[in-house]
């Protein structure tokens, strides 16, 4: 478990402040866990990199004294075009982990995605939060089946299926650590919580160990079309990067898209995600909705996103940062605020007028 003597998070002035304070409060086995990504770790070092090329050009004399950041996601009212992304064992950085970071997204009117692999069970997460719930797909059919009723049974408001991860991507960090859950650490959702991914091997990741004997690798279009016959709930797709796989999506009749590389930490080499969205808003954005994850550390990066084609993002490694400094809730509003500064500074009154600034390449 962390430290809990953190360091002040009023030094924090930018989101990517948080990694450093956590880096005071964290092993560095926990760490290089949540900040690593996969292979030479080209696409995590991508992610950056093209969001940083992509360049607005403002609109001035706009007359806009306040910027509007609330607007519509997945059928659902939330406070900004943000979505708080699936992130597996919270409780590695902090004893309260889902429950602390959902307690935060409630009170900045953004959506909470509850991951399969959460170390609270999902009831108990989705009581304190409006909340999502991502699903891996299980080699146990009766599981998957499982937890897709637990999910409509606590109300959550829709479905994201993960489909990049029909194996682990290798990554170097974890295997060189040898790096395995803590024993008060599980997979809260999981019939026998304890696993594989709390053995500790060397030269090999307990984690990505477990993934390979529960997860099912050979997903296909057709789970997808049975899953959409077992439930009403919105169903939303990660993990896209082809337009292709998109339109294929849309017919078996997602309500979304979130188009993303993992963060990456699945295949090093993958396109950035904010390089793949503009294929797919051309594909598929007036027959469903398409979020971007992978890479967000601002809210300028939230505003590139939205003219880009966006409907909102996802946010994942700075706010499990700000969580390991007990500062999540500080976090979004920090994002808030600079959404909100950017936007102006755009001359954008609001979301909508966010999706019609033109974007460039630097």
């Amino acid at each position: 478990m962390p430290d809990l003597q953190a360091p002040p998070s009023a030094a924090a002035l930018c989101l990517e402040d948080f990694e450093e304070l956590a880096a005071g409060v964290l092993p560095v086995e926990v760490r290089e866990f949540v900040g690593g990504g996969s292979g030479t770790e080209t696409t995590l070092r991508l992610n950056r990199a093209a969001l940083d090329a992509v360049t607005l050009t403002p609109r001035v004399l706009a007359g806009v004294g306040e910027a509007e950041l609330g607007c519509r996601l997945v059928g659902g009212q939330v406070g900004m075009p943000v979505v708080v992304a699936p992130m597996a064992y919270q409780r590695l950085v902090h004893p309260e982990g889902e429950l602390l970071l959902a307690r935060a997204a409630a009170a900045a009117g953004v959506p909470y995605v509850i991951s399969t692999l959460s170390s609270y069970p999902l009831e108990e997460i989705a009581g304190v939060a409006p909340s999502w719930f991502q699903l891996y797909w299980l080699r146990d059919r009766a599981m998957v089946e499982s937890l897709v009723d637990r999910a409509e049974a606590a109300g959550c408001g829709a479905l994201m299926v993960t489909v990049d991860v029909p194996v682990m991507g290798r990554r170097l960090r974890d295997v060189r650590n040898a790096f395995a859950l803590p024993e008060d650490v599980v997979a809260a959702n999981l019939v026998g919580a304890r696993s594989e991914a709390h053995v500790g091997v060397p030269g090999l990741s307990a984690v990505a160990a477990h993934t390979a004997s529960a997860f099912e690798p050979a997903v296909s279009w057709r789970d997808l079309e049975w899953l959409r016959a077992r439930t009403k709930l919105p169903l939303l797709l990660k993990g896209i990067l082809d337009s292709r796989d998109a339109v294929r999506a849309v017919q078996v009749g997602a309500d979304g898209i979130v188009v993303s590389n993992h963060g990456g930490r699945q295949l090093d080499g993958a396109v950035a995600s904010i390089d793949a969205l503009p294929r797919i808003v051309d594909a598929v954005s007036q027959e469903c909705e398409v979020l971007l994850d992978s890479g967000i550390r601002s809210g300028t990066d939230v505003l590139r996103a939205l003219a880009v084609g966006a409907s909102g993002v996802l946010i994942g490694r700075p706010l499990l940062w700000a969580l390991a400094v007990d500062a999540c809730g500080e976090a979004l509003d920090l994002l808030r605020k600079e959404l909100a500064d950017a936007m102006l500074l755009a001359g954008c009154g609001n979301v909508q007028a966010a999706a019609r600034l033109t974007t460039g390449r630097a």
